[in-house]
């Protein structure tokens, strides 16, 4: 293999450098007393060596980057309804800023029918569902947030359903809905059926632990972005999030301070393994570095020594 011939593009300009340093030899070697050739043999294969473990010390510093390529084509209620008057079209321009499209649900997941033709993509008989009545709001979404219907249905609020009192889409809205965080839980949003004061209670004692699950989230994010194996770390962080924010459907303060422990036990055991795992990607960077730098030292002072039998 002829390294020159090697086509190099993910590395910093440096790692260049130190490449075109170790540049092998010409495989004819010009006329020259019988010591220079005895020299020069062996100073070839240092180089190749030098210049093989350049490319490996480079690839253990630069993090391998994971590109996916999103090809999901958008169901025909999308394609349909955004050219139709703003009546219509509105919810499709809500549900785009949301977290329902953020994951890939279109209409049909909640709605049903055949997202791929529009002959029958609001046909009952191909599981076209439409919209709920109020009281089966609830069990309209909870055929995804089972958990969290429950949560709802044992609370004050799923006590008053049908009764004047909230739904889901309430607080987390129909089509535009957003993330679960403790911005929901406000008294702008929670003044318009109550005052706010048992939610504020909840609010200020979840606020210690929203925390940690954000600052985790982030730091998930990171490593995945660098193609580290985050899925076990994902789902138990996932089961900790929903049982923390499914507490509030409850309503009730005492049980979530009973049950909050242990969900921040949760969290700072997923925050351990995500410690140990910057560890280990700290010190194989700071090993690549000074393998990196050794390196280039050998390919200089070989460079140098290989100049004096030109």
């Amino acid at each position: 293999m002829r390294y020159q011939d090697t086509k190099i593009s993910l590395f910093p300009v440096g790692a260049k450098q130190a490449f075109h340093l170790l540049r092998p030899l010409p495989a004819r070697l010009p006329k020259r007393a019988k010591h220079d050739k005895t020299v020069l043999s062996p100073l070839r294969k240092l180089l190749s060596f030098a210049k093989l473990m350049m490319f490996i010390a480079v690839i253990l510093i630069l993090p391998s980057q994971t590109c996916f390529a999103e090809g999901v084509a958008e169901p025909v209620c999308i394609q349909c309804h955004s050219k139709l008057p703003e009546k219509y079209s509105k919810p499709v321009e809500l549900w785009r800023g949301s977290i329902h499209a953020e994951n890939g649900i279109f209409c049909n997941g909640c709605h049903g029918g055949d997202p791929k033709d529009a002959a029958v993509a609001m046909d009952p008989a191909h599981g076209f569902l439409g919209v709920p009545k109020e009281t089966a709001i609830p069990a309209f979404c909870g055929r995804c947030h089972v958990g969290v219907m429950k949560d709802y249905l044992k609370s004050a609020h799923g006590r008053m359903l049908g009764k004047g009192g909230p739904t889901c889409v309430t607080c987390h809205s129909n089509h535009h809905v957003v993330k679960a965080t403790l911005d929901l839980i406000s008294e702008k949003n929670c003044s318009r059926c109550h005052s706010f004061e048992r939610a504020g209670l909840i609010q200020g004692a979840m606020k210690e632990t929203e925390t940690m699950i954000i600052s985790i989230d982030g730091r998930i994010g990171s490593l995945k972005k660098i193609g580290a194996d985050t899925d076990k770390l994902e789902k138990e962080l996932f089961a900790a999030r929903n049982s923390f924010h499914s507490m509030f459907h409850n309503v009730n303060v005492e049980l979530f301070k009973k049950e909050s422990a242990q969900i921040t036990a949760d969290l700072k055991k997923i925050k351990a393994a995500l410690d140990r795992k910057d560890a280990a990607n700290q010190k194989r960077k700071i090993a690549g570095v000074a393998v990196v730098l050794f390196l280039l030292l050998i390919a200089v002072v070989l460079h140098l020594f290989k100049k004096t039998y030109d």
